[in-house]
């Protein structure tokens, strides 16, 4: 992948441990960003999350689940990027945050600079062409990261977004699974594979909810997905 150049964004860090939020804090600042910092789910409803272009969310706060926020955003239409912070290291917190509406779950404890690094990935896969893809009736507008089905508008979350991008722009090719993960997340990605398995479901529900009567989306065994275009 090629290098990008520092990336800036508005951060909302949601974290209740003064000492680990503070320090989060210090490290974003030095990174370049904009930090607001929310101890509890009542302060970061308070904070005007919806502006936030990301989100770094602690699970365990004093006053409920953190991926309450994030569900809540997603019901909204907020296509902010959500990294999950959590100490749970199982596979089943992983799924269950990526199926809450975060894009992406770091453990704690987590290596500060792999943490940087992987939200500047996020934020540097902001699209520059508003060039109009289009492959039947699915029409996609990458810089205005919009997706129409004929008529009717398909909401998703970045990386669903990203994904079927980056399926649609090869089109009748397979893609190998690992990557559309250097592609979607990061090419140093050491997390489960699981993160892409239901991200692609998601995908494919969303379409199928928006009138899509085919598959287009279809697993080749032991390799990865292909994009069919013969519909």
């Amino acid at each position: 992948m090629s290098e990008a150049g520092p990336v800036s964004a508005h951060v909302l860090l949601v974290e209740d441990d003064v000492a680990l939020g503070g320090a989060l804090v210090a490290l974003l600042a030095e990174a370049g960003h904009e930090v607001r910092w929310a101890k509890s789910l009542a302060e970061a409803r308070g904070a005007n999350p919806a502006t936030a272009e990301l989100i770094l969310l602690d699970l365990g706060l004093p006053d409920g689940d953190g991926l309450n926020l994030c569900r809540e955003l997603r019901a909204a239409g907020a296509d902010a990027v959500v990294v999950v912070l959590t100490a749970k290291s199982d596979e089943t917190a992983a799924v269950r945050a990526l199926d809450g509406g975060a894009d992406d779950f770091v453990t704690k404890p987590f290596r500060p600079a792999e943490l940087v690094a992987r939200l500047r990935a996020h934020l540097r896969r902001r699209p520059d062409s508003d060039d109009e893809l289009r492959i039947g009736l699915l029409r996609i507008q990458p810089a205005r990261r919009l997706v129409w089905l004929g008529d009717a508008a398909v909401s998703l979350r970045p990386k669903e977004f990203e994904l079927l991008q980056a399926l649609a722009s090869r089109a009748g090719t397979v893609v190998r699974r690992e990557l559309l993960i250097d592609e979607v997340w990061d090419e140093h990605w050491s997390g489960s594979t699981k993160t892409l398995d239901v991200h692609i479901a998601a995908l494919r529900r969303k379409l199928a909810d928006a009138g899509d009567r085919w598959e287009r989306i279809e697993t080749v065994r032991g390799y990865g997905y292909r994009f069919d275009d013969s519909v």
